[in-house]
C-alpha cells in the first residue's frame, strides 16, 4: 500500500494555487496577503481531507493532481466568500424590530448621513474657523444638547456605559453611592449596575426591596461615605403589581438636603414625550433636569435616533470636572458620531423628528400605512402571474401581527403592524428565510408558525424595490 506520503505529493502547493486563474483574480480584488493566508487554509484542510479518505478507503481519494487543484480552487472560492461576508454591510430589516441593537439600532437620518460624510475628511472637529483658532471638541453638539434640555451644560462620550462609568468615578470613587435594588438593572449581558460601580471604585448601598423602595430606605441609607444617590431606568425590563418608588423630586430633595448630587441613569434619551406611541414611561430629559437632578445621562442610538454615544447633560460644576477628568479623553466621541449627532439634535431643535428621524417615523408609523404598503408591495411581486399556487412557488398572504422597540426600550410596547407571511412550495421556512439573508443586501425577517414574516414597519420605502426583486426571483424557484 503506497505511504501518506506519496498521496499528499498529488496536493497543489500554495503557490501552485495562488498561480490559478481564480486566485489571481481573488487576489485582484481582495488583495495578495488576505488571499495567501486563504489558500495555507485551504490546503491544510485538503490536507486532512485527503488523508482522512486515504485511511478509509486503503488506496489513493479519487482523481490525480488535476482534480485535487479543482477541488482546491472551489475551496478558496468559497472561503473567500464566506470570510467577506463577515464585512460590516448594509441590510435590509424586515423583523419589524425598530432599534435592532444585533442590526445597529437606529439608522441615521438622511440629513445626519451627509454630515457623516462631509466629516469623514478633514474637518472643524477642534478648531474656531472664525477666530482662527484651536475650538473645543464637541462643543456645538453639547451647545444642541443645553437649548433641548435646559441644562447648564453638557458632554459626549462614546456610550452610554462609558457615561455611567465616568460619572460615577468623578463623584464617588471611594465613597458611596445609595442605589434601589429594584434598579441593579443588566441590559445586553454587557452593562451591570454593579459590575459599573465596581469598576469605578465606588461602594454600592442597596436600599428597599425588588418591587417597593421608599424615600426613607434612602434618608437611612446616608452616611460619612455617601458620595452619590443613583436613580437608573429599568429600560429592558418592568417590575408591575405590588410597587413603588420615590419621585425624582423626592430624590432630589433628599440629595440636597444632605449635601449630595442625584444622578439619573436615563436610559434611552427621549427628548419630547412619547405617550401617544406607548412609551409614556420614558423619562424626558427635559423633566429630569426640571424636576432636580444634577447629572442625567442617555444614549444617542435609541430613541434619540443618532449615532451609539453617551451624552451627560446637568449642573455646569458637575460637566466641567467630567470634562477634566483624565479619564474622559479615553470616552471621548469621534467626529463622525458627533457629526452625527449634531445633525440629529439640529432636527429634534427645529422640530422635525417624526418627518425627519427615521427610528421616530418608524414608531410613528400607523398600522394602516404598513398595510397599504404591504398590499402594494405583495401586488408588485405577484404583477405578471398573480397570486395563484398553480403558477407560483412563492405564496403571500398578509396578517396582523405585532412590531417591537427593542435596543432596551418599552420592552412591554408592542405597535400593531400588519405583516407579509410568506410560504414556498418547494422550500422550508428555514430554507427561504436563509435565501433571504444570502441576498446582497441580506434580508432580514423571523419566521413564526411555519412562515417567514416580513415587517415594513422597518422596511425604508426606499428599499421596497430591492425587496420586490428578490421575492419575484423566488416564486420560480422550483418550477422549472
Amino acid at each position: 500500500m503506497p505511504s501518506d506520503s506519496s498521496y499528499l505529493r498529488l496536493l497543489p502547493s500554495v503557490d501552485r494555487l495562488l498561480r490559478t486563474e481564480e486566485a489571481v483574480a481573488l487576489r485582484q480584488t481582495l488583495g495578495t496577503d488576505r488571499v495567501t493566508a486563504a489558500a495555507r487554509t485551504v490546503t491544510d484542510e485538503l490536507r486532512r481531507e485527503v488523508m482522512s479518505e486515504s485511511a478509509s478507503l486503503g488506496q489513493a481519494p479519487n482523481g490525480g493532481k488535476a482534480q485535487l487543484l479543482n477541488r482546491a480552487i472551489e475551496k478558496l472560492q468559497t472561503f473567500c466568500i464566506q470570510q467577506n461576508q463577515y464585512s460590516l454591510r448594509r441590510v435590509i430589516n424586515a423583523t419589524g424590530v425598530i432599534l435592532h441593537t444585533n442590526l445597529g439600532r437606529a439608522p441615521l437620518s438622511a440629513e445626519a448621513r451627509e454630515s457623516v460624510v462631509g466629516a469623514a475628511g478633514y474637518c472643524t472637529l477642534e478648531y474656531d474657523v472664525v477666530n482662527g483658532q484651536r475650538g473645543r471638541r464637541g462643543i456645538h453638539v453639547e451647545n444642541l444638547l443645553v437649548q433641548l434640555t435646559g441644562a447648564e451644560d453638557a458632554l459626549v462620550v462614546n456610550n452610554c456605559a462609558a457615561a455611567a462609568l465616568l460619572v460615577l468615578k468623578v463623584l464617588a470613587a471611594g465613597g458611596e453611592t445609595i442605589v434601589s435594588r429594584g434598579e441593579l438593572v443588566e441590559i445586553g449581558g454587557d452593562f451591570r449596575v454593579p459590575e459599573v460601580m465596581s469598576n469605578s471604585g465606588t461602594r454600592m448601598i442597596e436600599v428597599g426591596s425588588t418591587n417597593r423602595t421608599r424615600i426613607d430606605d434612602y434618608r437611612r441609607a446616608i452616611g460619612p461615605e455617601t458620595r452619590l444617590i443613583m436613580k437608573v431606568h429599568p429600560s429592558n425590563y418592568r417590575i408591575v403589581g405590588f410597587t413603588s418608588t420615590p419621585t425624582r423630586s423626592e430624590l432630589a430633595e433628599c440629595a440636597h438636603a444632605a449635601n449630595l448630587f442625584l444622578y439619573e441613569d436615563a436610559g434611552s434619551g427621549v427628548l419630547f414625550d412619547l405617550t401617544a406611541y406607548g412609551l409614556g414611561d420614558e423619562p424626558v430629559i427635559k423633566q429630569c433636569i426640571a424636576e432636580g437632578a444634577d447629572v442625567v445621562s442617555f444614549s444617542g442610538d435609541k430613541l434619540l435616533g443618532s449615532a451609539q454615544a453617551g451624552l451627560l447633560v446637568g449642573k455646569k460644576l458637575i460637566i466641567e470636572r467630567l470634562r477634566k477628568h483624565s479619564l474622559y479623553r479615553a470616552l471621548r466621541a469621534d467626529k463622525l458620531c458627533l457629526a452625527a449627532l449634531e445633525s440629529t439634535l439640529d432636527t429634534h431643535l427645529r422640530g422635525l423628528s417624526l418627518q425627519k428621524i427615521p427610528t421616530l417615523q418608524m414608531l410613528a408609523a400607523p398600522s394602516e400605512e404598513i398595510e397599504r404598503r404591504a398590499k402594494n408591495l405583495v401586488a408588485e411581486v405577484f404583477r405578471e402571474a398573480g397570486n395563484n399556487p398553480n403558477e407560483n412557488s412563492l405564496r403571500a398572504e398578509l396578517v396582523a401581527g405585532e412590531s417591537a422597540i427593542g435596543g432596551g426600550c418599552g420592552p412591554t410596547v408592542q405597535p400593531a403592524t400588519v405583516l407579509i407571511a410568506l410560504q414556498h412550495s418547494e422550500l422550508s421556512p428555514d430554507s427561504l428565510e436563509a435565501r433571504l439573508r444570502a441576498n446582497s443586501p441580506p434580508i432580514i425577517t423571523r419566521v413564526a408558525n411555519d412562515r417567514v414574516l416580513l415587517d415594513l414597519r422597518t422596511v425604508a420605502q426606499s428599499e421596497e424595490s430591492e425587496v420586490i426583486k428578490v421575492l419575484q426571483q423566488l416564486r420560480s424557484v422550483g418550477r422549472n
